[in-house]
């Protein structure tokens, strides 16, 4: 029987806001914060928590020895994954059952990396999850630049926000585009996310705390993912900020078609195995000198796609050796 359709003592059900060392803070559906543990079944052989049980998660419990204890798990509706740290390739998965990821970058101190964004968006597309972009810290930049990187992935039909937490501009349709959702905040170190968050959530320290609370952890730091609900209806999962960002389950030959803007113009290249690099007669390419795709995005997308095929060829290799 899979853990998906494994019962819970109880029919009592909550929302998983955070996982910490073996155990879980649950969020019940009146706002209760519980301490619960997981039953071995649901762990793996690893007896480790790992992905089995995640933010996000819909869980069955119920109250054993005084101790609420986690049955069973619902299916998820989709989940948000990235390559594990460390040699060997493995999913970790940050999220799941998600309304909207919530790209956080910055136009200056540090500076937008495409590199990054797409990655992220990229691993959202592919999971099926709808994205939305947030540039912070207007106030260090140019509004016209701003402009050009949000009508960049307008085009690849991913919408976006010109922000200043500092100075509190254009947060107001932010918050409108939150409520209602579940929506995870990804970002790179240093853009400015946890200060977006707070201005959003006058009351998310708080928020923070109570979850916090539970688990021991410090009311202001960000170890793990955690969600917060302070609206009925209006969640937030904040993670901690990241310093690079390995895609889950898209292989150098299927990642074009995480670029969403590039699929009308794929297969009408001169040659039906064009890699949109040097290739005479690409539609890609072309797309981009005209204005259709930003160069920014193609440029990302070959460099993302030369390091899959390294790991692919490392991986190959490392099999070979251990078949000898």
């Amino acid at each position: 029987m899979s853990r998906e359709h494994e019962t819970a003592p109880a029919t009592h059900e909550a929302v998983v806001a955070r996982v910490d060392f073996g155990g879980c803070v649950l969020l019940a559906d009146d706002g209760a914060l519980l301490e619960a543990t997981v039953r071995g079944r649901l762990m793996g052989p690893r007896k480790s928590l790992g992905n089995a049980v995640v933010v996000g998660d819909r869980v069955a419990f119920g109250i054993e020895h005084g101790r609420v204890v986690i049955g069973g798990v619902r299916p998820r509706r989709n989940a948000f994954s990235r390559r594990a740290s460390g040699e060997r390739p493995e999913e970790q998965v940050v999220a799941a059952n998600l309304d909207q990821v919530v790209l956080v970058a910055s136009l200056a101190d540090p500076g937008f990396v495409p590199g990054l964004a797409d990655r992220v968006l990229a691993q959202a597309e592919h999971a099926g999850v709808p994205a939305r972009l947030v540039l912070n810290k207007l106030d260090l930049g140019k509004a016209a630049e701003a402009e050009a990187i949000l009508a960049d992935y307008a085009r690849a039909g991913t919408p976006g926000h010109a922000v200043s937490a500092k100075s509190r501009v254009g947060l107001e349709p932010l918050r409108h585009a939150l409520l209602g959702r579940r929506s995870l905040f990804v970002g790179h170190s240093g853009v400015g996310k946890s200060t977006l968050l707070n201005a959003l959530v006058p009351a998310l320290d708080l928020l923070v705390g109570q979850v916090n609370a539970k688990t021991g952890k410090g009311r202001h730091t960000t170890t793990a993912a955690w969600l917060v609900r302070p609206d009925p209806g209006f969640e937030l999962i904040d993670t901690p900020g990241i310093r690079s960002f390995g895609p889950w389950g898209i292989g150098p030959r299927d990642l074009e078609q995480a670029y969403t803007e590039f699929r009308r113009f794929l297969g009408r290249c001169r040659f039906t195995d064009c890699r949109h690099d040097r290739e005479p007669g690409c539609a890609l390419r072309a797309a981009a000198e005209a204005g259709e795709v930003a160069p920014r995005r193609v440029a990302s997308f070959l460099k993302l796609r030369e390091e899959l095929e390294q790991e692919e060829a490392h991986q190959e290799t490392r099999a070979r050796r251990g078949r000898r």
